[in-house]
């Protein structure tokens, strides 16, 4: 457990050292309840695009300010990373649960008309900050549920939706993704799968399905660090451990129309 949390913090550590300027945004979106993120911008050069990072696991990170700083959890792919983004150009926004969910997000909420509701007004609290920059919704894990319902039901406001490590299949917690229409999604999608995936709800082989079935552009991720215990959290190929800054390359340069790897080779 120590060598797992040291693995977490240097991962947080390295990455975040190049996030740019952090700023904790809280905004009211429905009746009495509110809505924080983690806004992270590039300092000394024009932002390219505007990226809306949904986690995974039950969406709670917790964040708060304690003592003047901003404090969260910081272990999953899309937060721990946000920083490569920005050194990137591209400006973050690491979604929390809202006020109302705050012990966690269900899946059941993840697909509702409540969560795109608080989406869409972070979406125009971004818009009204960066006008005219394109924006774009990452989901990670149990987060792609949020963002593929989200490019479905509020697809008008986004360029496109990246899916990473996605969940396929139904659990105790709730039908991921098994039962959803892909058709519903009007924009762009972006497959990024690790093909060392051993989490039973993210097989890589469904990603292929998928990626043959709608015609999605499917990056694969090969290599990296060992796992680190639970094959469904970050510190494992599902996390795209050791991987990190090569999958971010690519899908940045998916978002900004450039060219892109299909596969990330050892």
């Amino acid at each position: 457990m120590r060598n797992r949390l040291l693995i977490i913090a240097l991962i947080a550590c390295a990455v975040a050292a190049s996030a740019g300027a952090e700023e904790l945004v809280t905004v009211a979106t429905r009746d009495r309840v509110s809505q924080s993120f983690l806004l992270s911008a590039p300092t000394g050069e024009t932002p390219r695009a505007v990226a809306l990072l949904l986690p995974g696991g039950d969406g709670a990170i917790r964040l708060r300010s304690e003592g003047g700083r901003i404090r969260f959890g910081d272990g999953n792919f899309l937060v721990h990373t946000r920083g490569l983004y920005v050194e990137r150009g591209i400006v973050t926004a690491v979604l929390d649960a809202p006020s109302d969910q705050a012990s966690g997000m269900s899946d059941n909420f993840r697909e509702g008309g409540r969560h795109a509701a608080d989406i869409a007004r972070v979406s125009e609290e971004l818009q009204r900050r960066f006008p005219g920059l394109p924006q774009f919704v990452i989901g990670t894990s149990r987060g792609t549920i949020s963002a593929a319902e989200l490019g479905a039901s509020i697809g008008e406001r986004f360029k496109g939706v990246v899916l990473t490590s996605t969940l396929f299949m139904a659990s105790r917690a709730g039908w991921g993704l098994s039962q959803f229409d892909y058709t519903k999604i009007k924009i762009p999608v972006l497959l990024v799968h690790h093909a060392a995936d051993t989490c039973f709800v993210t097989p890589y082989p469904e990603a292929r399905k998928l990626a043959a079935a709608r015609n999605y552009p499917l990056i694969t991720v090969n290599g990296g660090g060992p796992l680190q215990g639970d094959p469904c959290e970050p510190l494992s190929p599902h996390g795209f451990l050791g991987r990190e800054v090569q999958t971010v390359d690519a899908i940045v340069n998916w978002m900004l129309a450039k060219p892109y790897p299909v596969n990330i080779v050892e």
